[in-house]
């Protein structure tokens, strides 16, 4: 029952979290890490992801860092700098400030995308066409098997045929599949390009500090660079450097 009591996951986080699961599922990589700075990253020299690490773990000088996880990997060490979350969590909010100072415009150009990601007629169409087709392949099976039944036919000629309309049902299958994951991938971005819309709504003036949410809604990759400057990708495909 919708809107009966207080929810316990505010509805946007609950939506953040199930798209960074999609997120990180579209990109065949396996996450161990619970940060929110896991999986968005990247080192600009050779592409590995960054993780945390732990130095002086057992004195008082004990801090996290983010660094490559490719860098001590094979004969040539990877150039990036190490980071600590605090210049992370500042840049970032420099970042996002200089994004905003545009919001109208920002808001508008997202949603004149959003309205073109909607439009799924297209694949609704394709995906009606292959799902017909399936139930054609599906009825002359069963009169194929029927037939058999009553007359019986040459054993080879049966299971070629049925190998055959088999192979066709699996083809429309993947083909549908296809396309239901392209159905799929476009909500998302449409769902992402709402939360974006969101975050900057929220804030009626510019960042002040470091913010969570607004980083999990608006962030889509970071990519550090050799000479340690980062440059922040955001989910409408907008690049600002650090």
């Amino acid at each position: 029952m919708e809107q009966s009591h207080e929810a316990i996951i505010p509805p946007d986080e609950w939506e953040i979290v199930q798209l960074e699961v999609a997120r990180r599922k579209s990109q065949g990589r396996k996450y161990s890490g619970h940060s929110i700075f896991s999986s968005r990253i990247i080192c600009g020299d050779c592409g590995e992801a960054f993780g945390s690490k732990v130095w002086n773990s057992t004195n008082k000088y004990r801090r996290t860092v983010w660094q490559c996880n490719g860098k001590y990997k094979g004969e040539r060490r990877c150039t990036t700098p190490h980071l600590d979350e605090e210049t992370i969590k500042v840049a970032f909010v420099q970042a996002f400030n200089s994004l905003i100072r545009s919001k109208a415009e920002l808001i508008r150009n997202c949603r004149l995308v959003m309205e073109r990601y909607t439009d799924c007629t297209k694949i609704d169409a394709q995906l009606s066409r292959l799902s017909d087709e399936q139930d054609v392949v599906v009825g002359l099976t069963r009169k194929w098997v029927t037939d058999n039944a009553n007359t019986a036919q040459d054993s080879d000629e049966f299971m070629v045929r049925c190998r055959e309309y088999d192979a066709r049902y699996e083809e429309l299958q993947g083909r549908i599949d296809e396309l239901e994951a392209a159905k799929r991938e476009r909500q998302d971005r449409v769902k992402r390009f709402e939360l974006f819309i969101r975050a900057p709504e929220k804030h009626h003036g510019e960042l002040t500090e470091f913010d969570e949410s607004v980083w999990l809604a608006v962030i889509d990759m970071v990519t550090v660079m050799p000479d340690g400057k980062l440059v922040f990708r955001f989910v409408n495909g907008m690049e600002i450097e650090e």
